[in-house]
This record gives C-alpha cells, structure tokens and sequence, in this order.
C-alpha cells in the first residue's frame, strides 16, 4: 500500500496544450512556493508528453506532490481515447512519481480492479463534475463510495448563491469521509476559499500568470494573500459585496486588506447575486452564516425588502449599501452619504453651497438627499427629465436642463452617471467648461477620469469617485467591526487594485 500523506491546502490545476508551456508553468509555481500541481495529461495533444514532464519536475522538485488527471472528453475533459488506454496513461505517470491520480466516477466504476491495483502505488481520487448545475448531492456521494478510493471529489456548477452552502454542507456533515468539495462559475467562487474551512481536504488555484482549467478559479497568490483562507479559522465572521457583475469589485482587496491589517479573524468574498436571487443569497447568508454585506448594483433598492431594521435616512432616499446582522436581525445603513459628504465637505462648506448634481439614477437619489440634509442648494441635471423633476420634487432640489445648466454658475459639481467609466474614458458629460470651483466625480476607475483631467486643466478643486470609494468602505468597516478602520492601508489596497484590474468596472 502507498504511503499515505496529507494533501497541501491548494492545488494548483495545470492544463496546456503544449508540453514545453506546461512545464515552464509549473516551474514558475514551484519557484513561488507551491507544492501541490495537478497535471492535466488531457489538455496535450500527444498526453504522453506529459510523463516526461512529470519525470523533469519531480527530478528538479522531489518534495512536489504531482496529482495526475486524463479526463475523458465524454466526462467533461480533453482526451479522446479508451478506458483503457486512461488507465494506462495513469499508471504511467505514477511510475514517474505521481504520488496521485484523479479518475472520474464513469471510469472508476467500470474499472475497479485497476483503481484498486493504483491505490496500492498512489492515492486515488474519485471525483464527479457536473457543468451545468447542482444536483442532489448525497446521492452522488452514494455513487462515489461505491468505489473504494483515499479520496472523493465532487464538483458542480453553482447556479445561485444557495448552491454554495449546499455543496460545503457536504463537507460539514460528512466529516469523516475524505472530500474535494467545490462549485464551478462566478457564483461558485466562495466555495473556493470556503471549503478548507468547512471540512474540505484542499482547494484548487489557477496559475499565477495565466487562467487555470475551471471557470471561478483564482491564483494561489490570491487565495493566500488576499483571502487568507490558510489563515483564518472555521469560526472566522464571513463578510461579502452582492452585486451582478460583481468579478471587477475591488471591495474584497480592501476590506480584506483591513481585516488583516487589525487581525481580525474575518473574510470578504464577492457572492454573484443575479436579479431576482436575493431571497436564494438570504436562505445562504443566514446558513452560512454571513455577518454583513456590501450592496450595490443592482440591489441596492430591492435588498429593503428583507431587512428588519433600516435606517431612517437609507429608508428616505430607498437604498441601502450596507447590510449587518446584530441580535438576530438584518439591518441596514447607506454609508454613501458620508462618502458623498465628507470628501466635498473638505473643500467648501455645504450649508447653502449651490451644487450641481448631474444624475438621476440610484447613486444621484443618495447624492440628492446626503447634500439637501447638509443644507446644501442643490440643482439636478440628467438626460430623463421625468425622473430628475421626481428626485427633484422628492429632495427639494430643483430640476435643470442642460441648456439652463450652461447659463449657470455653482460652488460644486457633482457627478453620478457612468459617463467616463472604463472601458469609455474618453467620454465626457462637458465637452468644454465646467460649470462649478469643485468638480467631485463619483466614477473611481479610471482614477482620473476626463472630467476631473478637464477640471484640473481649467483651475477646479477636484474630489475623485476613490475618495466616496474609501469613505463609505471605512464606514462599512466600522459599523461591522466596531473597530477604527486601518484608512490608509484600504486607500493603499484600492489603488492597488485598480491598477491590477484588466477589464475595469465601477461596482463596489
């Protein structure tokens, strides 16, 4: 019988359709530190190639734990061959120091006798994956133990956020059996650094410098450093931003950023809520559980529904931003209002300032209410007339044209449309002068947006969309921790990952 040792937390999933490409990836995680890599054989062309790639790695790395995987194309992976000839392959690679194999249930189960001679050199791993949701899952798992393994896999595809907890309950109540458990897609990703801590014998990581073989995988770098799930504990508070989309948030590399800086035991995950799945992310935030939350688009109007407890001024102007849970109850806040008002407050003195609020979407409702409470005289502009004579009406402000905004003069400028947003930097809502001394853009990424540049070139005061960012986040961080917020190590993590963000976004 092989030895048996214990899995590293993270395994590094390698797939590439080039021998050369694999091995010089998997070099560079080992180089960074890693130990644990699954080589997927079934990603080559030729899967033979793979071997010798195994051979040169462990020769280089003898410490590397190698998990070798030929997934069937009828199961959801590349090879093309027989049964057969997937054994074979993985025999191979067990002679060339493997130390494991992944077979998926629709071979294991017709080849029994070889799982059972494998399991005598290595550890064997029995593993189900469904692509297009989440099943009844203690069947599958009634399936999986009819074949004697060390360990057994089950991988779904998550659907809605309730499928997370359904997935890591499998962990949590079958702890005596040695589970993977994992969900697929964006809306699986809290799975990914959740497992581990729910019972789960490791997770799985994407290479650092290019995607991994599954849709929701992130680098290992990433689940080490920013999630920390080696670190925190199964009683860590589980905190998270709602959102669709919600991949380009940066509120997890701040908050999370925070949590670690005070040494809170404590995580921040982006959770993918669709609309109409905020009653299914309640049925999860409660099991889970989940201590609070950051809302935005487009949940920030229909989240009041299922709170308790809302805060007067978040109930006037009918949004909520920031969701906690204290004796028993959901209760919420709008920290959008101090992030509005604190940065412009810096700048000029808003009690019968004359500002220009130019939106008339859900972010210009919180800018109208936050600046009419401060006493400001506010002006709205916005390219649907009827909605902006609403807002207007609603906050005492009064409704502008574009045409009347032209012949106007105002202390500040406030802007709350996406106008400017990456990936349209270029745009801009005024082509040539700005009507106002301090030009606040609430848009953060681009840092510098056109209409702050343009501000800047003509002598503005310019507040920028990271200051709003920072400060509704430290408000958020303080409600939920009842701690002073580390504010510039989350500035210092923002920037950060605005400057890392390939596609760009404006979701909090």
């Amino acid at each position: 019988m092989a030895q048996r040792h214990n899995f590293p937390s993270i395994c590094i999933a390698l797939g590439f359709t080039q021998p050369e490409l694999l091995l010089r990836y998997a070099r560079q995680e080992v180089e960074s530190g890693e130990r644990f890599l699954e080589i997927r054989l079934d990603y080559l062309p030729v899967p033979e190639q793979g071997l010798k790639v195994v051979r040169t790695l462990l020769k280089e790395s003898p410490d590397c734990t190698i998990l070798a995987t030929c997934r069937r194309h009828q199961n959801g992976g590349r090879f093309n061959g027989g049964v057969e000839e997937q054994m074979h392959l993985l025999e191979a690679a067990v002679e060339e120091g493997a130390r494991a194999v992944d077979v998926e249930i629709e071979t294991a189960e017709t080849t029994i006798p070889v799982i059972e001679m494998l399991r005598s050199k290595c550890r064997v791993v029995i593993s189900y994956h469904n692509y297009t949701g989440t099943p009844a899952l203690d069947s599958v798992l009634r399936r999986l133990a009819r074949v004697p393994a060390d360990v057994y896999k089950i991988v779904t595809t998550a659907r809605k956020p309730s499928d997370n907890m359904r997935v890591l309950n499998l962990a949590r109540t079958h702890g005596r059996l040695p589970l993977v458990v994992l969900s697929m897609g964006e809306s699986g990703f809290p799975t990914r650094v959740l497992s581990t801590l729910c019972g789960g014998l490791y997770t799985y990581a994407a290479p650092l410098a290019t995607g991994g073989t599954a849709a929701g995988q992130v680098s290992a770098h990433a689940l080490r450093h920013l999630y920390r799930c080696e670190k925190i504990s199964r009683n860590a508070k589980i905190y998270g931003v709602i959102a669709d989309p919600v991949c380009h948030s940066i509120s997890p590399a701040v908050h999370n950023r925070a949590f670690q800086a005070k040494r809170l035991d404590a995580v921040y995950l982006p959770f993918l809520v669709h609309p109409g799945q905020l009653k299914d992310f309640f049925e999860l935030a409660d099991k889970l559980p989940v201590a609070g939350f950051s809302v935005t688009i487009p949940h920030k109007q229909k989240v009041l529904r299922y709170l308790d407890i809302v805060d007067p001024l978040a109930r006037r102007i009918g949004a909520v931003n920031t969701v906690w849970r204290k004796a028993g109850k959901w209760r919420g806040a709008n920290t959008d209002v101090p992030g509005i008002v604190e940065p412009l407050a810096r700048h000029l003195r808003l009690a019968k300032s004359t500002i220009l609020l130019v939106g008339n979407g859900g972010a210009a409702r919180g800018a109208a209410f936050a600046l009419t409470d401060a006493g400001a005289k506010l002006a709205i502009v916005g390219r649907n007339a009827d909605r902006v004579r609403a807002l207007s009406k609603a906050c005492d402000a009064e409704p502008l044209s574009m045409e009347q905004v032209r012949a106007r003069h105002f202390d500040a400028l406030v802007h709350a449309t996406p106008v400017g947003m990456f990936p349209k930097v270029n745009e801009c809502i005024f082509p040539d002068a700005i009507p106002a001394d301090v030009v606040f853009d609430m848009v953060y990424n681009p840092l510098e947006t056109l209409l702050l540049k343009r501000a800047r070139a003509q002598g503005k005061a310019v507040v920028t969309g990271m200051s709003m960012f920072l400060e509704q986040a430290v408000h958020q961080f303080e409600i939920w921790t009842g701690e002073s917020a580390p504010r510039s190590v989350m500035e210092r993590a923002g920037i950060e990952a605005l400057s890392h963000c390939a596609d760009g976004g404006n979701s909090k």
